[in-house]
């Protein structure tokens, strides 16, 4: 029970790595808010993790300021605490950029960093209140890290999680709220099974060929990274109890990224 009597909130928890990593933060203990954009996905999931008692779905728009901080405020009211903040809610769009629309780039920088900005900003306003503090930690990428071809606002977001979470570290660390990344490899999620025939599609190759030649490649071993990977991690930085680990990025990839 590691994250015992914690309060989560986890954004974009209703599907994929979110979801999983909400049900390992309940198994160790902690009452989780799952938010998500479709309030009764989010609220199927949290009753599939037990009772309100422990987990409760909130509806938000990562890109609203409203919905943010009102989702937030009652997480709150329900729990009394926030003591980690796992924002996680994303999307992808692959084209050329040449052929990238400049709403759909707005769309995937407004996903990623203003939800990023917004749900911190709204976590630490109640972290900074309480003396124990604070974890968050951003759902980046071996993209945080390297480039691929179609996918330039994609990894200019998760570039841009890696500062963030530096400055965060650093304005954190005198209120005890520590702030890290996890850069994951590709996670055979829907979202990354949707980026399979559309690449395939753009460079004249067959989906297999996607998947051995561009997005796994570079492993050590061939395969995908799973969703337990990645929740693993989010409960190990998460319940890390001191400063010595904050301002960092922790790569979840098999070995495809080594930096």
């Amino acid at each position: 029970m590691r994250l015992k009597d914690k309060v989560a909130i986890v954004t974009g928890a209703a599907s994929g790595i979110g979801k999983e990593i909400a049900a390992a933060y309940v198994r160790e203990g902690a009452k989780v808010a799952i938010a998500d954009l479709n309030q009764q996905a989010a609220d199927a999931t949290a009753a599939a993790l037990g009772s309100p008692d422990h987990a409760i779905g909130i509806a938000m728009d990562v890109t609203s300021e409203e919905q943010v901080n009102a989702g937030t405020a009652k997480v709150i009211a329900t729990f009394g605490r926030l003591d980690i903040l796992v924002s996680n809610a994303g999307i992808q769009t692959v084209a050329p950029i040449e052929q990238f629309e400049f709403a759909k780039w707005k769309q995937m920088l407004a996903i990623h960093l203003d939800g990023a900005f917004l749900t911190t900003r709204a976590a630490l306003r109640q972290m900074y209140t309480q003396a124990s503090g604070g974890s968050i930690i951003y759902m980046g990428s071996v993209h945080s890290k390297q480039a691929s071809m179609l996918k330039a606002p994609y990894v200019t977001a998760k570039h841009g999680l890696l500062g963030l979470a530096k400055v965060v570290a650093k304005e954190g660390a005198a209120h005890n709220v520590r702030t890290n990344v996890i850069c994951p490899g590709f996670v055979y999620t829907p979202l990354v099974a949707k980026q399979i025939p559309e690449q395939a599609k753009e460079f004249g190759i067959s989906e297999q060929e996607v998947i051995k030649t561009i997005m796994l490649k570079d492993t050590v071993d061939g395969e995908f990274t799973t969703v337990q990977d990645v929740a693993e991690a989010a409960v190990f930085l998460a319940a890390f109890p001191t400063n010595a680990l904050t301002g960092q990025s922790l790569i979840v990839s098999h070995g495809w990224s080594m930096e």
